[in-house]
């Protein structure tokens, strides 16, 4: 009864201390994740700029800025989804706050109902019913349905306090998620004050090297160089997503094994179980014949009395533990050996989220990366130039562009002649490139689908025109992209 009212008078939990929220935990874990590959990507990156001349172009003035704003961007675009879900969340979590309460509210005015009925009632009513001297039937059947009142209230006391519980996680959750709206908040109105300077910062650049961007865009050179860059960065990015996938298709070989050989141990060691198991009741079952036996030939007793014969005693059944409490159960184990060094696995796979061969299926049916018109073609002369390896399409600041199949970032940075860049994985040696961007949405190790956002178009890199260049690479050669996507 105490137990009761102590229930019935208490109130929910108080919150627990203010800590540390779980969005910014999981974006610390998520840095450290990706802190490899970016690693990689940049030494990378440093390799292909090796090859070049060290003089400087006049869109290397603009990187910096370009890709702050591509950041902002990015960042901004994260915040609101995060923001989207938080509030779905909050929502969600004061729908559920207003069910409890209410379930509260119903189950404590449940016991307190109880509480008046067993106080009228009193505590001696079992002992009452034992010593009323009444039929002993009628006895039985009182204390079960006490018994059965009991367990409800017993049932009703857990549900409460579990209830209770549910309180308290959940305005722990709650607060958690307002914690975490206020940091969204703070951190939009950081990342909007840093895209607006960077704005500005870009736009003063641009002034001032208009002139060295029309010269450097003229000159056939520098046309040349990019396409060599781009030759050089499509070769080692494909290098290093071969050597990534023979390791983890090294590694899931190896667990296979390791897998296999656990199982082949298990199974020897559930057989010789068994076996023992068997031999041990065997020995048992020997050893009850005997007794059976010893005690069918024991002679008959006298009684000296009476001279009455008294048969045999039935043989009594050994009381025996179960056989498994016998000995210890016998472990499987992998035969010891020493395994070889296990390949180093990537930090974030760049291995292409498409089963093998399922991009060349989508020939001639893939959707446009972006709004606009076609401005280059695959192929076309650029001025005294070399030919397009790709195509540009003229597209408004900050459109959209999407990935036009489904597959994984490789590449997501700013480089020399394109830009803020973006390469999507397709598997098979299929590569998508979409440069010229004003942000990149999607980061290196992404998983994307087709139609994903992945990037907005722009004109970085020293591009005079807003759009998007972009391209399709098989085996490192570019292919003409009106053969595949539906402009």
């Amino acid at each position: 009864m105490c137990a009761l009212l102590a229930v019935a008078t208490c109130g929910a939990a108080p919150a627990p201390a203010p800590r540390q929220t779980e969005r910014s935990k999981q974006k610390v874990l998520a840095e450290k994740t990706r802190a490899g590959i970016q690693q990689k990507l940049a030494e990378l990156k440093r390799e292909v700029s090796k090859t070049e001349s060290e003089r400087e172009d006049a869109a290397d003035t603009l990187a910096e800025s370009e890709e702050a704003i591509s950041d902002a961007n990015r960042v901004l675009r994260d915040l609101a989804s995060e923001q989207s879900e938080t509030n779905a969340t909050v929502a969600e979590l004061a729908a559920s706050q207003e069910q409890l309460a209410a379930t509260i509210v119903s189950q404590k005015q449940q016991l307190s109902r109880l509480l008046r009925e067993q106080y009228v009632a009193g505590n001696e009513d079992r002992i009452k019913l034992l010593l009323s001297g009444d039929n002993p039937n009628r006895i039985n059947r009182d204390l079960q349905l006490m018994a059965y009142v009991s367990k409800a209230q017993a049932r009703l006391l857990g549900s409460l306090h579990g209830n209770l519980a549910a309180v308290a996680s959940n305005r722990d959750k709650a607060e958690n998620a307002r914690e975490e709206l206020n940091e969204i908040a703070q951190e939009e109105r950081e990342q909007k004050a840093v895209l607006e300077k960077e704005k500005a910062r870009r736009a003063a650049l641009l002034g001032s090297l208009s002139v060295r961007l029309a010269e450097q865009r003229k000159e056939i050179g520098s046309l040349e160089r990019d396409e060599q860059r781009m030759a050089g960065l499509v070769d080692k990015l494909s290098k290093l997503i071969k050597e990534q996938a023979e390791a983890a298709a090294a590694e899931q070989r190896r667990q296979e094994a390791l897998a296999a050989a656990r199982a082949k141990a298990a199974e020897q060691a559930r057989v010789l179980a068994a076996a023992k198991k068997a031999e041990r009741r065997a020995e048992r079952e020997r050893e009850r014949e005997r007794l059976a036996r010893e005690a069918a030939n024991k002679p008959p007793k006298v009684d000296p009395r009476t001279g009455a014969k008294t048969p045999p005693p039935v043989p009594v059944p050994v009381p025996m533990a179960p056989i498994d409490d016998d000995e210890p159960p016998v472990t499987a184990q992998v035969p010891e050996k020493p395994e070889p060094a296990p390949p180093r696995k990537p930090d974030i796979a760049l291995a292409p989220a498409m089963p093998e061969g399922a991009f060349a299926s989508l020939r001639g049916k893939l959707r446009a990366p972006v709004s606009g018109r076609l401005a280059a073609r695959f192929g076309a002369k650029r001025g005294s130039g070399p030919s397009w390896k790709g195509m540009f399409i003229k597209a408004e600041e900050g459109s959209e562009v999407r990935a036009v199949a489904g597959g994984r970032v490789v590449f997501a940075r700013w480089m020399r002649g394109f830009g803020n860049l973006i390469l999507v994985d397709h598997g098979s040696e299929y590569l998508s490139i979409y440069g010229n961007n004003q942000a990149l949405l999607k980061r290196e190790g992404d998983a994307v689908k087709g139609g994903d956002p992945i990037a907005s178009a722009g004109n970085t890199g020293g591009n005079e025109e807003s759009g998007l260049y972009f391209e399709i690479r098989h085996k490192g050669a570019a292919v003409d992209p009106a053969g595949w996507v539906n402009f």
